[in-house]
């Protein structure tokens, strides 16, 4: 089940000529999720986090923990297109300062169409989840057509 906007982030990139990554970052507090969903988060809960742009390519993506859930096995899973190509099956009761490494299989994603970044309860047993906080990051670069770069003409050239 997908959650509502109180959880997602948009991403906005910068304006200097030419183009760099950028990095966003949101916290997700897992009690405003549960607030969202208004019952018990559940295994397969999709939770979006970050909104991502036609035309972006995410670079990479992460978790770090900032404060520890009170579930005792819950692992989630952060994702676009693929469920788990940025994470896949990190312990979110981890301690925090605990940071989400990438999987084997990781790659950068294009974003094709407009889309989010979603955080997904892999596995969730042993108690509900009410408590916790993940930081949640994604590096970004605006990749759509830039257009004609080159200088303008403007008046006073042709005097």
């Amino acid at each position: 089940m997908a959650l509502g906007d109180n959880t997602l982030r948009s991403a906005a990139g910068n304006s200097q000529r030419g183009r760099n990554p950028y990095m966003v970052e949101t916290t997700l507090n897992l009690a405003t999720a549960l607030s969202d969903k208004g019952s018990a988060l559940a295994a397969s809960d999709v939770i979006p986090v970050i909104a991502v742009k036609k035309g972006t390519m995410v670079l990479n993506a992460g978790i770090e923990v900032t404060t520890a859930s009170d579930g005792s096995t819950f692992t989630v899973d952060l994702g676009m297109v693929d469920a788990d190509v940025f994470v896949d099956g990190f312990d979110a009761t981890s301690a925090a300062a605990v940071v989400a490494q990438n999987p084997a299989a990781y790659q950068p994603v294009m974003a094709v169409a407009d889309d989010n970044i979603d955080l997904t309860i892999a596995s969730l047993s042993g108690g509900a989840v009410t408590s916790g906080k993940l930081r949640i990051w994604a590096v970004l670069m605006d990749c759509t057509e830039m257009g004609d770069t080159s200088a303008n003409e403007v008046a006073r050239d042709n005097a």
